[in-house]
């Protein structure tokens, strides 16, 4: 039985617990990288489901990155957000709504090469799953969004 799932799912709730309470001021980074709490839509319940990610930033958008720590399952949230790509996303305290899609191509390529500069981590997860490793672009669709 892979106990790894279950362990990631615990962490998860967990870190959404700590870094709301604390507003992000602890767990507001993980390995060198900042942290949002992604809250989607589940495809099945409608209900909604948060989950901690790392993210990097392009431009005016955030890029996240759907590993699931090199499992050949992609997650949960990911399939999610195939099926409504309108989400909303927490940095700290500021809840603010965006829209997902797949990065392709060449926008793809850069920002994978961005990405495994930051952390090598991710290019680990590639060599661990048969599944290419989808990498998200949120486009904030709040007006008064934070620039950044």
């Amino acid at each position: 039985m892979n106990l790894r799932p279950a362990a990631i799912r615990a962490m998860g709730r967990s870190h959404r617990a700590v870094y709301r309470l604390t507003r992000g001021r602890l767990l507001g980074r993980v390995a060198g990288m900042p942290v949002l709490l992604l809250t989607t839509t589940g495809r099945h319940s409608g209900r909604p489901r948060t989950t901690p990610l790392t993210y990097f930033e392009s431009g005016p958008d955030l890029v996240i990155v759907a590993s699931n720590g090199g499992e050949d399952r992609p997650p949960a949230w990911w399939l999610n957000l195939q099926h409504d790509p309108h989400a909303r996303v927490t940095i700290g305290a500021q809840p603010e709504e965006v829209t997902a899609r797949s990065a392709t191509g060449d926008e793809y390529a850069r920002l994978w090469e961005t990405i495994v500069s930051v952390h090598a981590g991710y290019a680990a997860y590639a060599r661990r799953t048969t599944r290419p490793i989808p990498v998200l672009v949120l486009a904030r669709t709040n007006e008064n969004a934070p620039s950044r």
